[in-house]
This record gives structure tokens, sequence and C-alpha cells, in this order.
């Protein structure tokens, strides 16, 4: 393994610390959206890593995805959350003890773990092209397979979002939301 040069050693150290906080921000922000946008820049501070390391190509990747995921995450609370936007205060941890000692012991087992164990050293030589070798051994020739169920399956949630929600709320209280009841096609709906 090559040694880390000093920009590289610091922006890993940073964005390690960055990574964590932000984390840990996820579950102590008091609502959807923000604990979304807290996830979503704890995995760029990942993505920075990966990229400090000369990870190129799983950096872009990683930011890539999380950062859509989040995106589409974001969009779907402001359409179907009854609070708007997933910004009304609300807790975002159950159980919190038990799975405060739980993830404490997990992280002392890990670290214990990467410590302790006596990990093999090599140095096998680089591939010439890396993206390439990845590309074929996670998919081999059913990447053009694997792109059409992709996008196959993008459109059958998109599709079932649609028809599962043929009245959002703005058809059942108005259009400023001041109904008292829901205008409901078929009575006995929730009040609010």
């Amino acid at each position: 393994m090559t040694e880390l040069s000093g920009w590289a050693f610091t922006a890993v150290a940073v964005l390690g610390v960055l990574s964590v906080a932000a984390g840990i921000a996820v579950f102590v922000v008091d609502s959807m959206a923000r604990a979304t946008f807290a996830l979503l820049a704890s995995f760029l501070a990942v993505a920075g890593v990966l990229l400090a390391l000369d990870l190129v190509y799983l950096a872009v990747v990683t930011a890539l995805m999380m950062t859509i995921e989040m995106a589409v995450m974001a969009v779907f609370m402001i359409m179907f959350m009854m609070n708007p936007a997933g910004l009304m205060p609300m807790t975002m941890v159950h159980n919190a003890k038990g799975s405060a000692v739980i993830g404490a012991a997990t992280f002392v087992v890990l670290a214990v773990g990467i410590w302790t164990i006596d990990w093999p050293t090599r140095n096998p030589p680089r591939p010439d092209d890396s993206t390439r070798q990845l590309g074929e051994a996670i998919m081999g020739s059913h990447m053009l397979v694997m792109l059409v169920i992709g996008i196959s399956l993008f459109a059958t949630i998109l599709a079932g979002t649609v028809l599962a929600t043929a009245r959002g709320r703005y058809d059942r209280f108005g259009p400023d939301l001041d109904a008292d009841r829901p205008d409901d096609p078929v009575p006995g709906g929730f009040r609010r």
C-alpha cells in the first residue's frame, strides 16, 4: 500500500471527522428533511475521502448516487409528507438507549478488530484500466441487461407512485389546506 501524501492525509482526517459529525447529526436534528441533508453531507465527505485515496471511480459513483438518492427523498418528502417538507419537529431515534448501547458495542468491536488483526500486505501490479476491470468483475457480460433492468425498475417505481396517489393532500383538503374534513369520494377519512 502506498503512503499518503501530507495533503491527502490531512484531507482524509478532516473529511473523516466531518463524515462522522454529519452522521451523528442525522440522529440529532429534529426533522426528516434536515436528517436527509445531514446524511448527504456525510456521504459526500466519504466520497471526498475516496477521492483523497485516489479512488476516483468509487468517489464519483458515491457522490452521484447519494446526491441523487437524497434529492429524490427530499422531493418525495415535499410531495407526500403530511408536515410541510418534513420540516416539522419529530424524533429520529426509536429505542434511544438500546440503539446507543448496540452502536457503541459495535464500534468497540470493530475498532478492536481493526487495530489488533494482523492484516496481510500485498503489492499486486495495478491493471491498466481498473474501472473496466471492476465493471467486468461485477457485471461480466450482463451490463446491458442490468442497465435495462435499472431503467425498468425506476419506471415501475414512478408508475406505482402515480397510481397509488391519485388524490393528494391538496385534493383532499383544498388548495389552501384549510378544509376541516377531507373531500374524499368515500366518507370516513382521517381528520387533521
